[in-house]
């Protein structure tokens, strides 16, 4: 009886597997789950069925409880695959493209009719046809309620809109930074950092705002990247003013290389030499500056 009930049980349960899926202008990531008899690589284009409805979507890998973690908050839901991507479904998307472009227009004339106080970035049109997604800027609240029965009524759908920052424009709409690669905000961020000109005079980078800022005119996320890293290594440190006690002598530090945990320090009768943390032996007094830093944010 206990075989029979087990074999039941089995049988009801549904045979599947998980994939995480990247889909969306806003490149969304999902736990979706398809036929355990499918099998999808990594890079090939599924089509999916997220809350928003049919959509194109990347799978990036099986999901398991360790990608699970690794997304947390990250994770905006997810659904079912239905299907690997058909040449019916690429030459769909073409089409979606420039039917895309078209509905931009529209709308952007609509807005600009109507002396409305907003800047439209993008639109978004759901695979399936489900929903019109509509990306703003505007510097304070934009009654639209006339304007979204408008367009529900001419393009036929619903219509969603959705107000973002300039951060998210530079997501939505930039290509290359100045390091001569694509973005990070539109390739592998998920979440925007928030970063302050603490962590460019740590990590003793130019502090001109035309060097360390990025496309969206804030200064640039990888300058969160290493900065862990950098605040580690400089409480571990003496600080700068710091008189210690070294294997050349007594001296006062003058500056920290913080990556190579070395200190320049100016000794007692007048040399000025570079010295690894591991050669201090002592920190008599840790002197009074705090490296020139503060906690100013962007």
């Amino acid at each position: 009886m206990l075989e029979e009930s087990g074999r039941e049980t089995a049988a009801r349960e549904p045979d599947v597997g998980r994939f995480v899926v990247r889909y969306g202008t806003s490149r969304l990531l999902g736990d979706f789950e398809a036929r355990r008899g499918l099998a999808f690589a990594r890079g090939q284009d599924v089509i999916v069925r997220s809350d928003r409805g049919v959509e194109w979507g990347v799978v990036l890998c099986p999901a398991t409880s360790q990608t699970a973690t690794y997304l947390g908050g990250n994770r905006a839901g997810g659904g079912r695959i239905l299907r690997q991507v058909t040449d019916e479904d690429r030459r769909a998307r073409l089409e979606a493209v420039d039917r895309e472009k078209e509905l931009f227009h529209r709308a952007e004339l609509m807005i600009r009719e109507r002396s409305m106080q907003m800047q439209l970035v993008d639109i978004e049109r759901i695979f399936g046809g489900e929903k019109l997604i509509l990306f703003y800027l505007a510097e304070s609240r934009v009654d639209f309620r006339e304007l979204v029965k408008l367009m529900a009524r001419d393009f036929n759908t619903r219509i969603e809109m959705r107000h973002i920052g300039i951060r998210d424009e530079a997501k939505l709409l930039a290509d290359y930074g100045d390091c001569g690669k694509p973005v990070c905000c539109n390739t592998h961020l998920q979440e925007m950092p928030p970063v302050s000109m603490k962590m460019a005079k740590l990590q003793k980078a130019t502090l001109d705002p035309n060097k360390i800022s990025g496309r969206c005119g804030r200064l640039k996320c990888c300058l969160r990247y290493e900065y862990d890293t950098y605040e580690e290594h400089r409480r571990e440190l003496p600080p700068i003013g710091a008189t210690v006690v070294t294997r050349n002598g007594q001296g006062r530090v003058l500056s920290q290389e913080l990556l190579s945990r070395k200190l320049i320090v100016a000794f007692d009768d007048g040399r000025r030499l570079m010295t690894a943390a591991d050669d201090i032996v002592t920190v008599v007094s840790r002197g009074g500056r705090k490296n020139g830093l503060d906690d100013d944010d962007e």
